[in-house]
């Protein structure tokens, strides 16, 4: 309706469906517009959105709140200041003057040490070449004999294991562009390599840590407990999905086109776990046959939300139950104990459905309108409130078993590490490219997480040698 019609021309019953019908559009442009408003006001406190999506004129809130304790290194904490070594390197004695003003001279034979200072450095890097050389001679019979060079001296020139295990440790190490990664090596070492040197430097890693990563896939199978995430990726200019499942001893990372289910049964390890994932409330993850534990993370943030847009009391309610259950479960993992007393997991199943019987009626779910078809929109907080009722075991696992965790850092953690390699290279350029990375980071961060060196496990595999990671 662009324009009021002439309202004394109208009958009384005319009026009174025009009433309806602008009473109807006052009450969907009204739930439009706090919709709307709702959607500008999320962030990354009260959802899943990242922090860098907040823009400078938001301040980033954290959920975390305070321990009590003060800033800085706490009591009994070891530092890690610089120490004086025993057996220096290097010792340089500065002389004392030959003569004493008065006169006399100085014995340096008598002279005693004073005082002492360090000092650590690094020594100036350069290259070495090494050449190898094979021989040959002809015994009196007549038979030659000839020596042979080792097995991974293959060119008449080429480069040795520890340049390509530093521009691979660069590239998916530290996670520098490849073109930054080559120019450092030149400035540091003066060995001139170029971006097409590297490249073949990673193809190479890959190939040779492949059977080490199917190691990793089917440690993560069989892991007690696992984590879940998923993030986009740029492949080629088009959104690929970089997919994760880890543990405290192992990390995997697959890419794939697709989000969903077609992604993880491709990559099959989560379809053959039956044991705990936990994982965010992303549908597909509820068709895997294992045992399904919720990130209490987006729910605290989810929960934030509703109370700002609300201004209800039970979310405040059920963030104080959630947070104050994993302190309680925090406290009994230092003493050591198995699980919480049956009487404590109770109490909190109680109080968690009494909060949410007390949401349920502030919050009903909508009804269909009046000759109005198709699905009805529910709001966030009545579908919040849904999940938290359906998905009850699954919220409260970390309660019942103390091997789960409150949240689902872990997982979010490694998603982290490939989004700051996109971040600071962009995307990447082919497909391939991007399965090396996933191969080659899944084996760096499994091998970083089990206490080995990144660069001397990548030296070992150069070598031909690649260190195995532990099964868990």
């Amino acid at each position: 309706m662009d324009t009021l019609p002439d309202l004394s021309l109208l009958s009384h019953e005319q009026k009174d469906a025009l009433i309806r019908l602008l009473f109807e559009q006052v009450r969907e442009l009204t739930a439009r517009v706090a919709e709307l408003e709702a959607r500008l006001s999320k962030d990354s406190h009260n959802s899943s959105k990242p922090p860098s999506s907040d823009g400078l004129a938001k301040k980033t809130r954290s959920l975390r709140t305070s321990s009590g304790k003060k800033g800085g290194g706490q009591a009994g904490h070891r530092g890690k200041t610089l120490e004086r070594v025993k057996h220096p390197d290097i010792v340089v004695t500065h002389p004392l003057p030959a003569h004493c003003p008065c006169g006399a001279a100085l014995n340096p034979v008598k002279a005693q040490v004073n005082e002492r200072r360090q000092v650590f450095d690094i020594p100036v890097a350069q290259y070495q070449v090494t050449e190898h050389r094979t021989q040959q001679l002809r015994c009196a019979c007549g038979q030659v004999h000839q020596s042979h060079f080792p097995e991974d001296v293959t060119e008449t020139v080429q480069y040795g294991p520890n340049v390509r295990a530093f521009a691979v440790h660069l590239t998916h190490g530290q996670l520098l562009p490849v073109a930054r990664s080559a120019h450092l090596i030149t400035e540091l070492y003066g060995l001139t390599l170029c971006p097409a040197t590297v490249y073949a430097c990673i193809d190479e890693a890959s190939k040779r840590l492949r059977p080490c990563v199917e190691d990793i896939a089917k440690a993560l199978i069989t892991e007690p407990v696992a984590h879940a995430d998923e993030s986009g990726l740029r492949v080629d200019a088009r959104l690929h999905w970089l997919h994760t499942v880890a543990s405290h001893t192992h990390t995997w990372y697959g890419v794939h086109a697709k989000r969903g289910m077609q992604a993880i049964e491709a990559h099959g390890i989560l379809p053959k776990r039956i044991a705990v994932l936990v994982r965010d409330c992303w549908k597909p993850y509820w068709q895997l046959n294992c045992v399904h534990a919720l990130c209490n993370a987006h729910l605290l943030r989810e929960l934030t939300f509703v109370r700002e847009s609300t201004r209800q009391r039970w979310p405040r309610r059920m963030m104080n139950l959630l947070t104050r259950a994993n302190q309680r479960c925090e406290a009994a993992r230092r003493k050591k104990t198995a699980s919480l007393s049956a009487g404590q997991i109770r109490r909190i199943r109680k109080d968690y459905e009494q909060i949410l019987t007390q949401a349920e009626v502030r919050n009903p779910q909508a009804t269909r309108q009046h000759k109005r078809r198709g699905r009805v929109k529910q709001t966030a907080t009545f579908n919040l409130i849904s999940r938290l009722r359906e998905h009850a075991d699954a919220v409260l696992r970390f309660v019942t078993d103390l091997k789960v965790p409150f949240t689902n850092n872990l997982g979010e953690r490694a998603i982290r590490m490939p989004k700051v390699k996109q971040k600071i290279s962009g995307c990447f350029r082919t497909l391939k490219g991007a399965q090396d990375f996933c191969t080659i980071r899944s084996y760096l961060d499994t091998m970083h997480k089990q206490g080995q060196n990144m660069f001397e496990v990548l030296r070992a595999t150069f070598m031909g040698r690649p260190p195995s990671p532990a099964s868990g």
